[in-house]
């Protein structure tokens, strides 16, 4: 029955999961200091207690590595891991094919825990706590409840939403860890081992080049090298230094701050159309021709952050630095100052 749900992997060094550019353990991760100090510390303490992890939830925007964090906690805890997401466990009966399972000390990792049905949560919440599973057999005068206990296990969360998270269930969780955006010298750092993993030749400029167009995610950062790859070895005989990369980005117009064509067409819009704002997201979304949810949750969170865009409770507003990214003139207060 839960084959369908989840997918089982024993965390051992020969594992497909190593032969992917995902770091296999905390050594080779780099960045996010420190989570991994407080994880690495969390699984130092369990092992000497011979005792099992604590629930544990990574929340943060898409590609910073929550599930891999989720696989290096189960290597490190010489644990199984079962993997789900939100959306998957439909009804209760998933949910019990999941956790019945489960062996001692074995890690259940959720993506997208924010998406799990209301319903299932209540199912979860002895789970998670007294390690036992309620669940209720029929309906109307012929049901009844049966009580399964469960081995006591680890369940890691991931949430890209993490205000979707109800309190019950975000109070369960024993260390709640919010990924952070990468620095410049992380994320040359994780480029610089993807290329040794593909067998890449880039130098550290090439590296910058493409560690200073990734958004601070190390999921585009990998993404963009490929892409530079296929471009070196077609155009630049395989080598990739900062004016090979410079070009293959701009091919695919990323420019030097990291902006694709969608977020300058959004820049434009709001400037152009709307007279820098506030626009609310709905005509916002059709002025560029994007859905409203794509534009909050992939090309909005990295404007607001650069300083492009500004939230209000309004609509979005450009801000000066908009202006001279598409190189229009800001508008002027009543004192002559820039707004």
């Amino acid at each position: 029955m839960a084959e369908n749900f989840y997918q089982e992997t024993t965390a051992a060094p020969e594992t497909p999961f190593d032969l992917s550019l995902r770091p296999p353990g905390f050594g080779e991760f780099h960045g996010q200091e420190k989570i991994k100090e407080r994880l690495m510390l969390m699984v130092e303490a369990a092992r000497q207690r011979s005792d099992v992890l604590e629930h544990i939830l990574l929340s943060g925007p898409p590609g910073l590595g929550k599930t891999t964090l989720a696989n290096i906690i189960a290597t490190a805890a010489d644990s199984n891991i079962h993997t789900t997401s939100g959306p998957q466990i439909e009804k209760a009966g998933d949910l019990a094919g999941v956790l019945t399972n489960l062996q001692k000390g074995d890690v259940l990792f959720i993506d997208e825990i924010h998406r799990l049905h209301p319903a299932i949560e209540e199912y979860l919440y002895p789970a998670m706590e007294d390690y036992r599973l309620d669940i209720i057999i029929d309906s109307g005068p012929s049901a009844r409840s049966i009580q399964l206990n469960l081995p006591k296990f680890t369940l890691v969360g991931a949430t890209t939403r993490a205000g979707m998270l109800t309190s019950p269930l975000r109070s369960r969780f024993g260390l709640v860890n919010r990924l952070d955006y990468y620095s410049l010298p992380e994320l040359c750092s994780i480029i610089l081992r993807s290329a040794g993993l593909l067998d890449i030749n880039i130098d550290e400029g090439g590296a910058h080049e493409v560690a200073s167009r990734s958004r601070g995610t190390p999921r585009v950062a990998n993404n963009l090298l490929r892409w530079v790859r296929d471009y070196a070895q077609v155009r630049a005989n395989g080598t990739i230094d900062a004016e090979t990369a410079c070009k293959a980005l701009a091919m695919i117009e990323i420019d030097q701050d990291g902006l694709d064509e969608m977020d300058k067409r959004i820049l434009e819009a709001v400037i152009h159309k709307f007279n820098g704002g506030p626009v609310g997201l709905g005509s916002l979304a059709v002025a560029v021709g994007e859905d409203a949810s794509s534009l909050e949750e992939v090309n909005e969170p990295f404007l607001i952050m650069q300083g492009f865009l500004k939230r209000t409770p309004r609509g979005r507003v450009a801000m000066p630095s908009a202006y001279h990214k598409i190189g229009a003139t800001p508008p002027r207060g009543a004192q002559g100052e820039l707004l």
